[in-house]
């Protein structure tokens, strides 16, 4: 005969993966690497300075 099957533990291993797929969903749509981020914080300052060192200000 059969052993009983714990209907639980399917419920959660279903869950667990449906998690997952979201999860990597959203690392696809919205993630970046840490390398990716600091290189634009990067450009962003640079670009920052360049328009800094380019102002005129009237007196």
């Amino acid at each position: 005969m059969n052993q009983p099957v714990n209907l639980n533990k399917f419920r959660k291993q279903k869950t667990r993966a449906d998690k997952k797929a979201r999860a990597d969903e959203n690392a696809a749509k919205f993630g970046r690497t840490k390398a990716e981020r600091l290189l634009d914080a990067a450009t962003e300052d640079r670009k920052k300075r360049h328009l800094d060192q380019h102002k005129f200000e009237e007196n």
